[in-house]
């Protein structure tokens, strides 16, 4: 067994150990309460105070910590990026499959890149009759003068299909510096100029993005962007600033051939469910950095129901469990209001608990003014704020409770080491 499965059996032992005294804890004080002559209205006084005060702690813990990445959010995007020394030809890699929302605005972004140096763009996909071909198309007419090439190839290595895809396109790919970037993310057009000079940099391997949502018309879309400006950015600065996050990010990776080759390949992460996160590993055992620059690409957030966007962020969330399951359980700290919430029910209105949820209630809003801020967004959609919350945090605790995961329509389940096998409905 290799460390990151002893500590994920750690984990799950420690979790299974905890709950287990807990359960008995309660056992105990039942029987000894039902032996008791005790009024049933003042157990329940007594039991409902427990538990807010327990739900207390995560909310005073996490408001603290809401403040503290309010800060680190403002700093991170206060730095500045690395320059280029040169224009190195780039291959821009990017796998498509289907009609995704807004995907022509997405590759134009890309093609209107203020970049002197070559691009090539090279696109992928499984299906010869896959419609997002014909977006190509009008692309190659835009843009006459782009190198633009396409890969159509159905072979699969594993259940991973964008690395199937990946591997495929790599074949064409005419130049050394690798720009690989999802089909559902938009970018600045000074956005190539920053990879590449923070590519260039001493030391580093591979160069991610951090990423803030972009909304698709209609009302779930908007609890999709919240969840990921207010709780995932946050978190990854937070982590970073910590020492705590080692992430990469499939929105963007970018290397040069040689290190890709040093690795030894994509193939080999063909039955990985955070691809991105395992890629970003095997370059940092290289001893090379995992560099990410102080910007933000914008990601399509395109859930238009209920029953989408909750199996989106489950599988999100039961993927970060399965590359870090201690840091996911300390990301409870990340949810100080939904805490602050139970803590006043459970209390019956305590005034302190009220105090305890208007500041927790504040902290958030800072965070998103912060947030908004740094990565010079309007503010606006305040009064979502509290019910994305909530429902974030409705799937964090359900992310606990199984390893299945939906992908493109694809039912797999998560072991120990965050590999993917096909689950078979019956």
């Amino acid at each position: 067994m290799n460390a990151r499965s002893e500590l994920r059996s750690t984990t799950r032992t420690s979790a299974k150990r905890y709950a287990t005294i807990l359960f008995l804890c309660i056992v105990v004080v039942l029987s000894r309460v039902a032996a008791s002559h005790i009024p049933a209205l003042h157990i329940v006084h007594v039991l409902g105070i427990t538990l807010a005060a327990l739900f207390a702690v995560p909310a005073v813990l996490g408001t603290a910590y809401t403040w503290l990445a309010a800060m680190l959010v403002r700093a991170f995007f206060a730095r500045s990026c690395a320059q280029p020394t040169s224009f190195p030809s780039v291959t821009l890699v990017k796998p498509l499959c289907g009609d995704e929302w807004n995907l022509e605005q997405n590759l134009v972004s890309f093609f209107e890149q203020d970049y002197p140096g070559p691009i090539q763009y090279l696109f992928g996909v499984h299906d010869p009759d896959d419609v997002a071909l014909k977006t190509v198309d009008r692309l190659r007419e835009r843009y006459p003068h782009a190198q633009v090439d396409v890969v159509v190839d159905s072979r699969l290595y594993g259940p991973n299909r964008k690395i199937a895809n990946l591997v495929n396109m790599l074949e064409q790919a005419k130049y050394d510096v690798l720009c690989f970037a999802d089909s559902d993310v938009t970018v600045e057009r000074d956005y190539l100029r920053r990879v590449v000079g923070e590519l260039q940099s001493p030391g580093v391997g591979l160069v991610t993005c951090v990423y803030r949502g972009l909304c698709a018309p209609g009302w779930w879309p908007g609890f999709a962007a919240a969840a990921t400006n207010y709780h995932f950015l946050p978190g990854v600065v937070t982590g970073l600033a910590l020492g705590r996050a080692r992430p990469c990010f499939g929105q963007t990776i970018a290397m040069e051939r040689a290190m890709l080759e040093r690795i030894g390949g994509l193939a080999q992460f063909s039955h990985h469910l955070a691809e991105d996160h395992a890629i970003g590993s095997a370059v940092r055992r290289t001893g090379a950095t995992v560099s990410i620059p102080p910007f933000a690409v914008r990601h399509a957030c395109v859930e238009t129901r209920f029953t989408k966007l909750f199996a989106h962020e489950l599988r999100w969330s039961r993927t970060i469990r399965s590359i870090d399951p201690l840091g996911h359980l300390g990301s409870a700290l990340m949810h100080p209001l939904p805490f602050a919430i139970l803590a006043l029910l459970m209390s019956g209105g305590a005034t302190w608990a009220w105090c305890i949820a208007g500041v927790a209630l504040a902290a958030r809003v800072v965070l998103k003014w912060q947030s908004d801020r740094a990565v010079r967004q309007t503010h606006r959609h305040l009064w979502l704020l509290p019910m994305s919350d909530i429902l974030s945090f409705g799937i964090f605790i359900a992310s606990f409770f199984s390893t299945r995961v939906v992908w493109r329509g694809f039912s797999f389940n998560v072991d120990g080491d965050g590999l993917l096998s096909p689950v078979h409905d019956e």
